[in-house]
């Protein structure tokens, strides 16, 4: 696999100096409404929604490599008033949140109006794009199909494309757990890893009924060998603690880094005013510190797997006219 200008750039904005990803994940639209407000999330109005996200990436984007925000709520607001860093990476999500069809057979879509053409207008630095995805569920091939689509858009544009597979049951109202969920997780890396994108986001392998260290370690290791991209661990919404363990697990087995939001700012969704503001720059900084220095200290550049190199030169005399 190569990486053309445009990409390898826009990587290379959304990363350490080292190639390594602390990005801040806050590209949350219908979870965000039920975090701010469990009881009634259909009250939360746009307005609430962007004054969060400002207050979010205001406190936190500073200290990411990167920062994910989705383009109905986060993106244009948080550019417009400065919010977000002149110098941060921006990734800008190309997906409708939520799934059409049944629990067992998850159909994700582009948001209607958007496009990867958009994203790139804006200035993003990279495209994300979550998929729900069984590998055995009936429409994986109309999934995959859109992977791949979603993919051509980001190489014809240039731009980076972070790949979010989420995984499910196909069992109504079950999820997936233990041996089976790592099953599920690394046949998708496995597949979609070589459809498209550029760095995977990758959930971790088992959920909370393991907790067996080598377990995590082997199941890493597995997935890091089944993945034909890099990859970042995302957090799943764990608590701050489960997460750091899971991560530092995830880069001793080969993973980029991390993308992470409600474990860093979720208990600030339950706040307002100065409250809010003061746990985002205190705790809210602190956890997202702890992250970047443990991945920096653990996690492989992004650039650096064996089975990945840049693209061959292009800046030598006249390479701008066939670019």
């Amino acid at each position: 696999m190569t990486y053309p200008l445009g990409t390898r750039r826009g990587l290379a904005t959304c990363a350490s100096e080292r190639g390594i990803f602390s990005v801040l994940a806050l590209d949350h639209r219908q979870n965000l409404r039920h975090e701010l407000r469990p009881d009634d999330p259909g009250s939360v109005g746009y307005k609430q929604l962007v004054e969060f996200k400002r207050a979010v990436v205001r406190a936190l984007a500073p200290y990411a490599s990167g920062t994910l925000l989705d383009p109905e709520i986060g993106a244009a607001p948080c550019i417009e008033d400065g919010s977000l860093p002149g110098r941060a990476g921006l990734i800008v999500a190309i997906e409708a949140t939520g799934y059409l069809g049944p629990s067992t057979a998850r159909i994700s879509r582009v948001l209607d109006g958007w496009s990867v053409e958009k994203a790139k207008r804006m200035g993003a630095s990279a495209a994300k794009l979550l998929v729900y995805y069984h590998p055995d569920a009936v429409n994986a091939a109309e999934q995959e199909q859109l992977v791949a689509d979603v993919a051509d858009q980001c190489r014809r544009f240039d731009l980076a494309l972070f790949l979010e597979p989420l995984s499910f049951s196909l069992e109504e109202g079950q999820k997936l757990a233990g041996e089976e969920r790592r099953r599920v997780v690394v046949e998708t890396a496995r597949r979609l890893g070589r459809i498209g994108g550029d760095i995977l986001k990758a959930e971790f392998p088992y959920d909370s009924t393991v907790t067996d260290r080598a377990r995590w370690g082997e199941a890493c290791a597995e997935l890091d060998e089944a993945s034909a991209l890099p990859w970042v661990l995302l957090s799943g919404g764990v608590d701050d603690a489960t997460f750091e363990a899971q991560v530092e697990a995830a880069c001793k087995a080969g993973a980029s880094g991390v993308v992470v939001g409600r474990s860093v700012w979720a208990a600030a969704a339950k706040m307002t005013g100065p409250d809010r503001d003061r746990f985002l720059e205190t705790t809210g900084r602190d956890r997202l510190r702890r992250l970047a220095d443990l991945v920096e200290a653990v996690g492989q550049p992004w650039h650096g797997r064996s089975n990945h190199r840049t693209a061959p030169p292009t800046s030598g005399e006249g390479w701008y006219r066939d670019y």
